[in-house]
């Protein structure tokens, strides 16, 4: 991996060659749409000749996230160097540029720019941790670079019909996005266990806020009566919440926080004698979480979580081809499942091109064409602008006596087929 001297591009702001690309009033950013000169020979966009598509990301792969940079990156690597092994796709093979970023917001802005700019990559897969990737949303969003794949959850890549770059057309996320996750726990309190009042427990900060937004959107949707309290991130007292949302008389709870304000909450609803069921994000979906609660819960209420990958044997060949190809100490690794799965999508785009031009606007319509089917998961649907991550989830319940502390108890389905279970 390259290091380069970063000094002068991060003495200044960023100014972007590429003005060309910054059309958001065109999807394509800046690539000309063939029907507009019938007859004429559309050319391939930058980073594509007849033998290559060059494609990059920045991710941190030293320093404290580093636990999850390494196999997220390895699997990307591993999964070109599969496509590669087959010939690549329509005769091209894929060169991967990556740079370590070290969870640096302008690191990883001025590697955007020398990537795009310099080294002129078709696109960016796998973007990566949230400093980084709020840092940069404007910037990927000016090129109108297709960008796919972003390790993290944050509202700003969320989307229900994005037409324009500046809406984030040209954004593809896919790893759940906390907004769509708040309106899937919603619809599981209504399929799933029939709440009619449902009470949100939330951190006053983006993850928190993000899944209360998608739950009062999903709640408003569907006519259920949806009350909230907030704590603030890392709290260690949070009864007063706990006993605003108990007297409400809610008969479902979503656990609107991540790892270490979620079992504080569940903990003290477990003090205050709480009994309905509650549900929390995907993140928190660890035996380590399990853990944490499971002695406090027992006997009193059951904790839900929502997860977008399963190894089941609906997926065997993803399992095969992924143990095949990665290195052996990344073949139980979810962080490397996460890598594993952007680079598939990102190829998924160029398979429908086959025989054809591959420009940004051909390659971003490509994907908006069909859902695509995720590697250990459902399904991804950019149609019509969407750009709201996986909406197909399934549903566990935390249980220390099964391997890794969760067990499946309703299987992977998109929200209109969870309400439709809605006695």
């Amino acid at each position: 991996m390259k290091k380069r001297l970063l000094s002068l591009l991060l003495a200044g702001a960023m100014v972007f060659a590429l003005a060309a690309c910054n059309n958001n009033d065109n999807p394509s950013g800046g690539n000309t749409d063939p029907t507009d000169n019938p007859g004429t020979t559309v050319e391939n966009a930058q980073g594509v000749t007849d033998t290559e598509v060059l494609v990059a990301n920045t991710a941190a792969v030293s320093g404290a996230y580093a636990s999850v940079g390494l196999p997220f990156l390895a699997a990307i690597e591993a999964y070109f160097e599969m496509v590669n092994s087959e010939g690549g796709i329509d005769g091209r093979k894929i060169t991967f540029l990556h740079e370590d970023d070290e969870f640096d917001p302008q690191k990883g802005r001025a590697y955007l720019q020398q990537m795009v700019e310099d080294e002129k990559v078709f696109a960016i897969v796998g973007h990566f941790g949230t400093p980084v990737v709020s840092a940069t949303l404007d910037d990927l969003k000016s090129y109108g670079i297709p960008s796919v794949y972003f390790a993290t959850g944050i509202g700003q890549l969320f989307a229900e019909n994005a037409t324009t770059n500046e809406e984030g057309y040209n954004i593809f996320p896919i790893q759940p996005l906390y907004i769509t996750e708040g309106q899937v726990m919603v619809a599981r309190g209504v399929g799933n266990f029939d709440a009619k009042k449902i009470g949100v427990i939330y951190t006053n900060d983006d993850a928190g806020m993000n899944m209360l937004e998608g739950a009062e959107a999903k709640a408003a949707e569907l006519g259920v009566e949806l009350v909230s309290a907030q704590v603030t991130p890392g709290a260690t007292d949070v009864s007063a919440a706990v006993t605003s949302i108990k007297g409400e008389g809610v008969d479902f709870v979503i656990v609107a926080a991540i790892q270490a304000t979620m079992p504080t909450i569940v903990k003290e609803m477990a003090n205050q004698n709480m009994t309905v069921p509650a549900i929390t994000t995907y993140v928190c979906a660890a035996v380590s979480i399990t853990e944490q609660i499971a002695a406090d819960i027992a006997g009193k209420f059951d904790v839900y979580a929502s997860s977008w990958k399963i190894r089941d044997e609906d997926h065997a060949d993803d399992v095969a081809a992924f143990t095949e190809w990665m290195p052996e100490e990344y073949v139980e690794n979810t962080d490397a499942e996460s890598g594993w799965v952007a680079a598939h999508v990102f190829c998924e785009g160029l398979r429908r091109l086959e025989g054809e031009a591959v420009t940004w606007e051909s390659y971003m319509a490509a994907l908006e064409e069909a859902p695509i089917e995720i590697p250990f998961g459902g399904s991804i649907d950019f149609s019509n602008g969407q750009r709201m991550g996986v909406q197909s989830m399934l549903l566990s319940k935390c249980n220390p006596d099964v391997e890794g502390g969760w067990e499946v108890v309703y299987p992977m389905e998109d929200m209109a087929t969870i309400v439709a279970n809605a006695q």
